[in-house]
């Protein structure tokens, strides 16, 4: 079973799939100065897409007065849909439909958002930065990805490091250019937090 999220019922608890969602959402929320803790909202790792079924149960049952939202990756956005209408939040979702309830799907995932965002070679200077760039040169050059176009090569390198490169590529945005489903989440969370009148 899902764990107890702390808190009482009057708060707002954003679904994502992992570690590097939360803190993409926590690194932006930092950013633009909202007190997620203070305004009641909650980011909740469910630990794979999957999972959503498991926690709309547990949120259903347990915390009816909770508001839930969520973050997912394209190629799980099947499995949002099923369980949300599943747990009666509508049937044949679209799209339009799902962010008008608060669940939001990057295209492809998380990180292909955040590359296409900050710029691919902005995203080097970052690997660079971070002492990696040597790494990244070698991956390049390995028979599997060499015939690949830089921006996969890119975002095939950050898979295995988008815990810590999630919040580094956040850091790096210019607000005005937030991918929309990061800023369409946590807009969606804000609003409907108990305490937001007094933000």
């Amino acid at each position: 079973m899902p764990g107890t999220v702390p808190g009482t019922e009057r708060h707002v608890s954003v679904f994502v799939e992992g570690i590097s969602d939360e803190h993409a959402l926590e690194t932006l929320a930092r950013r633009l100065e909202l007190d997620l803790e203070r305004l009641a909202v909650q980011i909740v790792q469910i630990g794979g897409a999957t999972n959503i079924w498991r926690y709309l149960d547990d949120y259903k049952t347990h915390r009816p007065e909770a508001v839930v939202c969520g973050l997912c990756d394209a190629n799980q956005e099947h499995a949002f849909r099923r369980a949300l209408a599943q747990y009666g939040f509508g049937s044949e979702l679209s799209r339009v439909d799902l962010e008008s309830i608060g669940f939001f799907v990057c295209d492809a995932d998380l990180e292909d958002e955040l590359i296409r965002s900050v710029g691919v070679e902005r995203v080097l200077d970052i690997i660079e930065m971070n002492g990696e760039l040597p790494a990244f040169r070698t991956y390049q050059k390995q028979p599997a990805h060499s015939a690949r176009s830089l921006e996969d090569q890119v975002h095939g390198f950050m898979w295995n490091r988008k815990f810590r490169y999630a919040s580094l590529l956040v850091e790096a945005l210019e607000l005005a250019l937030v991918p929309h489903p990061l800023a369409g989440v946590l807009a969606y969370a804000v609003s409907r937090s108990p305490l937001a009148s007094s933000s």
